[in-house]
């Protein structure tokens, strides 16, 4: 894998086709559209703002592309669609989730088809695909993120039906989306959880503005539920399956998580190049000082190795192995390197890097947070120290 701060993949054509489409979009209509409503990465969205980007993003073949071509996309690889996610994080686009579906939509519930009845695919998960709907994803409490069985949200079996009481909080992308795939425990029972499709305009449900991360976006939302009615139709595969369920693919998904901030550290990497190549300090150029020319090559050399690893990892996904220590390991070093890439270029901007909404602050922020969501540093290292004493007979 050559290292490149614009990959090209000249010897897979259509890749290659779909990564320029892509860049176009892009950097072209999208830019302007965002442009065109005065967008910003901390202004509050609406779905207004969205449906449109999902509805064009669909016309170019781009929402939902990773799904198979029965269901309307390309069935592309897990590299190639790593390929698109790196593209979309080195964007800087304000609305870059919803170009693939990230955030609501067709990345989001791809993995469920095969969980869901005739009913549920018509209803809820066809719409999605369509750009008709977009749902949330609903599991953290909390008291409940990386330890997940200390989950308090309770469904309790009622005559057809389930009534669910509980209090969901970072459920992404939920004041925009019609429906959440929301896990609860259910009632009576210490560690038997279900997956259920909640309609979130249900009576007993609510929806309300959840709090603000440090990247700024307003993303997030609380579910609130209340003695809420959902329909026995509505429960996602069997019950006691809710855990499987959600976090099903775990592998795949967990490395499909790097190459969006691997495209931010390489945005971040762009933009620091650019600064030295560009800032004239003690009558002459950044770029020309030893010292920066060295953090350049260590920045460089960290996006390289980060990106190498990754796409290794995901060829060998392709190739229908199971790279779990790997994934462990791809998640830790990539979130760890991104993150460092980052504060590297703001402390090269000095105070221009340090002004809120400063392209490599905004960067900053949002791969500080890659280091703790889906999965902390620490919780990759747990599962690194647990396989590596598994393959050498012992037990953890």
């Amino acid at each position: 894998m050559a290292f490149s701060l614009r990959p090209t993949y000249g010897d897979r054509p259509h890749l290659d086709g779909l990564v320029t489409r892509l860049r176009d979009y892009l950097d072209g209509e999208l830019a302007e559209y965002e442009a065109g409503l005065g967008l910003e990465h901390e202004t509050p969205l609406e779905r207004s703002v969205l449906e449109p980007v999902w509805r064009r993003s669909r016309e170019l073949g781009f929402y939902g592309v990773h799904l198979p071509e029965h269901l309307g996309g390309q069935g592309l690889s897990f590299t190639e669609l790593a390929a698109l996610k790196e593209e979309v994080g080195a964007s800087g686009r304000v609305l870059a989730t919803s170009v693939l579906g990230d955030m609501g939509g067709p990345l989001r519930i791809g993995a469920i088809f095969e969980h869901a009845t005739e009913y549920q695919i018509e209803k809820y998960l066809l719409p999605v695909v369509r750009a008709e709907r977009a749902c949330c994803f609903s599991m953290t409490e909390d008291d409940a993120g990386s330890d997940v069985r200390r989950m308090r949200t309770t469904a309790t079996p009622v005559p057809g039906g389930y009534r669910i009481t509980g209090h969901k909080v970072f459920s992404t992308g939920g004041t925009f989306a019609d429906f959440s795939i929301l896990v609860a425990r259910m009632d009576g029972a210490e560690e038997v959880y279900s997956a259920f499709l909640v309609d979130l305009n249900s009576p007993g449900c609510r929806v309300t503005p959840g709090r603000v991360p440090l990247s700024g976006q307003n993303i997030e939302s609380d579910v609130v539920l209340e003695d809420c009615f959902v329909p026995a139709e509505n429960l996602l595969g069997e019950e006691g399956q809710g855990l499987r369920i959600s976090l099903g693919r775990v592998t795949a998904n967990r490395l499909l998580h790097c190459p969006t901030a691997l495209g931010a550290a390489r945005r971040a990497l762009g933009l620091a190049l650019d600064f030295a190549a560009t800032r004239r300090v003690s009558g002459g150029l950044l770029l020309e000082k030893q010292a920066i020319q060295h953090t350049l090559a260590d920045m460089a050399t960290d996006y390289y190795a980060a990106r190498s690893m990754t796409y290794d990892a995901l060829a060998a996904l392709d190739a229908g192995e199971r790279p779990r220590i790997e994934s462990f390991m791809c998640k830790l070093f990539v979130a760890e390197r991104a993150f460092d890439i980052a504060d590297r270029a703001v402390q090269m901007h000095g105070k221009a890097g340090m002004v809120r909404g400063a392209p490599v602050e905004v960067i900053w922020r949002q791969l500080r947070m890659f280091r703790v969501l889906t999965g902390a540093s620490e919780i990759q290292r747990n599962g690194i120290v647990r396989d590596l004493v598994k393959s050498v007979g012992g037990a953890a």
